[in-house]
């Protein structure tokens, strides 16, 4: 069963998928948002390629645990995922997610340029991670 993780951003969304065994994630690719809803077009291709049967969206809270604008409008993100393509889809705290990705990217001396192209893919990646291990450990 393959699940997709999403970080959704304002211009950009990234995507990662698991593995079959729902053991590991790996960053698939950052959808560029271009016109309204057309990132659900590449979504639903990815879903279909993938097989994939679940969707983690990362949601972003304050440092205090609460939800603030950002968070509400990833929610909303959530719900439309859910009508439209009628799988289970989770919401999963992701505070300080794109914050790891762009430190191990500067530990690894990628260029500014190439960060800003991996980032988002990277921060999906570990916003699915962090569910999968946490599903691992029940």
């Amino acid at each position: 069963m393959k699940i997709m993780g999403l970080d959704y951003g304002d211009r950009r969304i990234g995507v990662a998928v698991s593995d079959s065994l729902g053991w590991t994630a790996q960053g698939l690719e950052t959808i560029e948002r271009r016109r309204e809803g057309s990132e659900f077009e590449r979504i639903a291709e990815l879903v279909k390629q993938h097989e994939v049967e679940e969707i983690v969206v990362g949601l972003p809270k304050n440092m205090n645990g609460t939800i603030g604008p950002r968070g509400e409008i990833c929610m909303a993100f959530a719900e439309e995922l859910r009508g439209r393509f009628n799988l289970p889809v989770h919401l999963w705290d992701e505070r300080l997610t794109t914050v790891s990705a762009q430190r191990t990217l500067l530990e690894a001396d990628v260029s500014r340029k190439k960060r800003k192209g991996v980032v988002d893919k990277m921060a999906a990646s570990l916003i699915l991670q962090n569910y999968l291990d946490s599903k691992s450990i029940k």
